[in-house]
């Protein structure tokens, strides 16, 4: 092929632009190799399966690049797909550049051969007219092959795709476990594919199903080994093919290089969010120094770091918390989630003079030191902070609602419970997700509901129990949740004891009083809404509590003093719905509160991870099921917040709708996650667009971690699923 000097003395071939059609679902195909497509490299055609005529193999070098022209009819949101092949041992990553803008770094991981082709895809904004795609490598051995670009625009008929309720655009999150004697490969149903999409799954370029796959997104190679793809079939129609996101290890998991910031920090909890917008998640990490504090206890601490990894172990940045925010579980809560709609995720916390954003820009007063003898810190101003995901930095920095004022006025003059904080994520006006900030729960308990727009935090709306009444002193827990509990399609704060409705106002009370777990979700399907489970520790309160969405008394058990550990969850078949236990209370509980055989051996976290409806226990570094029976127990790993036992993480990180638990290495040098390797047959879409589990994912963090929980009911009778109501940006 005759190739002609081009821009910056690139390689040009002949070819022609392909206008887009964006009044309906559309893919229009432009080939590396092709003008007006730039390759900063040579074209090739001599490995097999690649499109076209070719595809374009860029120099080794930092910074070289391949251009496309995209024409558009209509400005509008577009998928971009590259297809390519690197079979080389790493990832050859290039940024994603468009109209000079960059969008995100694409990988390009390995494909096991450079005959094996799969894609790597990223959402991005383009203009009406000609508009310009750039791939600049990263890295010093340049661009993986290069064969396309697949350019997806219009309404993809999804009928989750115009939901009410604004969440991240997901990649397909292909996974490859091993399972016995070959793998087991699962991908991501999403809220926005269509309802009755069908998948193919392909080995080395090979298809391995006789035909489209309607059930549930796995499919178990009993023998096989290779490179996967896995491409959704739509209406008869084959989409592109994706490359797999995470392959476990024999060992059954998969580990994110991380760094300590000193021998003396362990990481402690983590979350995750798209903080590139590139459809896949990256890892953010609260680093605990060994003398962290529990509020009741005196003594000066180090400082809390916060880190942001992608899944290849790269540090994208991290904060410093400085010395003005103490380290201890009740002092810093983060939140990660995309607030103001770019299709990036930012993280808001509680700052303070001397934190130090990303960028290494300090906040407030560099010098200040406001602890005192006893190491406490109840003077100076108190910040809450809103930080750019891609790179750390601050955005914006107003001061902390409430204010500390009197510290004796929150039930104790020398600092436990004025620093009792609490923080979550909800969609209180139904479609886009607003910031929760809270303080106090003992006694004075205040709920600050925040908004962002892209620059500048704004309040929603307060609500203060020395405002609204004493009757809504001291019932908060030392958790919240996050559900709509009156069905008008706005989350609300559940708040311990009590609800706090999306406008600010309370939707009920049960005055039953402070507690350490607390559980929200549809645990009783046979009747409408929803249902909160309690555990509370005083001896003049019910020891439990099961309460409906309407604030409704379902049950409630004998007072027996400090209840300290409780769950609900569907752990058996033999009951319908969900099932109650706690520490101080004999016996599995139904719904009404009557024996339905002998409790669980542990009352602490929760995992789907075999292959039916029924949910797993998680306690320290062990998944165990109901009645018994050993499901995992991790290797060389080491669970946090002592003697709760907790992981670093438990969510739907990728594959189907089961979840991936994850632990820190016992010498903190990386996050190890586990993956299930076991089939199911239930077809439902990926908990993370369920909007109730979602948000559930960004408060795990917050104060005594608790499981998250769907907003409806899994177990093995049930035959559909609610589809999700969500858009993506």
């Amino acid at each position: 092929m005759a190739l002609v000097a081009g821009l910056s003395g690139l390689a040009v071939v002949a070819s022609s632009v392909v206008a887009l059609n964006t009044a309906s679902a559309a893919t229009v195909r432009h080939e590396a190799e092709a003008a007006p497509a730039v390759c900063g490299g040579v074209v090739e055609a001599n490995h097999a399966g690649h499109s076209g005529s070719g595809f374009c193999n860029t120099d080794n070098a930092v910074g070289v690049a391949l251009e496309f022209k995209v024409d558009a009819a209509a400005a509008g949101t577009v998928t971009l797909a590259f297809g390519y092949a690197n079979g080389g041992t790493a990832g050859r990553p290039g940024e994603v550049v468009v109209n000079g803008a960059a969008v995100r770094t694409a990988q390009f991981g390995a494909t096991g051969a450079w005959t094996s082709w799969v894609t790597e895809t990223v959402t991005a904004q383009l203009n009406a007219g000609v508009n310009t795609v750039r791939l600049q490598a990263t890295g010093a051995t340049g661009l993986a092959n290069i064969d396309y670009l697949d350019v997806t625009t219009g309404d993809t008929g999804g009928p989750g795709g115009d939901g009410a309720y604004e969440v991240e655009a997901l990649t397909r999150g292909v996974t490859v476990v091993p399972s016995g004697s070959g793998n087991l490969v699962s991908w991501r149903l999403l809220g926005t594919d269509s309802q009755n999409v069908a998948f193919n799954v392909y080995r080395d370029g090979q298809k391995l199903n006789s035909s489209p796959i309607t059930g549930a997104t796995n499919y178990l190679d009993s023998s096989g080994s290779g490179t996967y793809t896995v491409a959704a079939v739509t209406g008869g129609s084959e989409g592109t093919r994706s490359g797999t996101e995470a392959r476990f290890g024999s060992g059954g998991y998969l580990d994110v290089p991380i760094s300590r910031p000193s021998s003396s920090h362990e990481a402690n909890d983590t979350s995750v969010a798209d903080l590139d917008g590139d459809g896949d998640y990256e890892y953010i990490v609260k680093w605990y120094p060994a003398n962290a504090k529990d509020n009741a206890q005196s003594g000066v601490t180090d400082n809390t770091f916060i880190d942001a990894y992608t899944l290849q172990g790269t540090r994208l940045w991290r904060i410093d918390l400085g010395r003005n925010i103490r380290s201890g579980a009740h002092y810093t809560q983060f939140q990660v989630y995309d607030y103001d709609g770019d299709g990036d995720a930012e993280i808001a916390m509680k700052t303070a003079d001397g934190t130090r954003d990303g960028r290494g820009v300090v906040i407030g007063n560099a010098s200040a030191d406001h602890r005192n003898s006893s190491g406490y810190i109840l003077t100076g101003p108190e910040y809450l902070t809103i930080f750019d995901g891609r790179t750390g930095g601050a955005i914006d920095t107003v001061d902390y609602q409430p204010p500390r004022g009197n510290v004796s006025s929150w039930g104790d003059n020398y600092g436990n419970r004025v620093d009792r904080f609490l923080a979550g994520t909800a969609y209180l006006d139904g479609a886009t997700p607003s910031m929760i900030f809270a303080r106090g729960y003992y006694t004075r308990s205040v709920i600050w509901a925040v908004d962002f727009d892209g620059q500048n935090l704004s309040t929603r709306w307060i609500f203060d129990s020395d405002v609204k009444g004493s009757q809504y002193r001291g019932q908060g827990a030392h958790s919240l949740s996050i559900a709509d509990l009156n069905g008008d399609g706005r989350q609300d704060v559940v708040y311990g004891a009590m609800a706090i409705g999306s406008d600010g106002n309370a939707l009920w009370n049960s005055r039953m009083g402070h507690g350490d777990a607390l559980h929200v979700s549809d645990f009783v399907p046979s009747r409408a809404g929803q249902e909160v489970f309690m555990v509370h520790e005083s001896s003049s309160d019910p020891s439990s509590s099961l309460i409906g969405s309407n604030g409704s008394v379902l049950f409630q058990t004998s007072p027996s003093g400090d209840n300290g550990r409780g769950v609900a969850a569907n752990v058996t078949t033999a009951n319908p719905g969900g099932e109650f236990w706690s520490s101080n209370v004999s016996d599995l509980r139904n719904a009404s509160g009557s024996s339905v055989g002998a409790k669980p051996a542990s009352a602490n976290f929760l995992a789907w991870w075999d292959g039916d409806g029924e949910r797993e226990l998680l306690d320290g570094t062990r998944i165990t099921d109901y009645p018994s029976g050993t499901a995992l127990t991790g290797s060389g790993v080491a669970s946090n917040n002592g003697t709760k036992s907790n992981p670093a993480l438990s969510a739907d990180l990728f594959g189907d709708w089961r979840e991936e638990v994850i632990w820190r290495t016992s010498d903190s040098s990386a996050l190890r996650i586990y993956a299930t390797p076991h089939r199911t047959n239930l077809r439902i879409a990926t908990l993370m667009h369920d909007v109730q589990y979602r948000v559930a994912i960004a408060w795990q963090n917050t104060g005594y971690n608790q499981p998250p929980h769907p907003s409806f009911h899994i177990g093995s009778e049930v035959t559909s699923y609610p589809w999700p109501d969500i858009h993506t940006p």
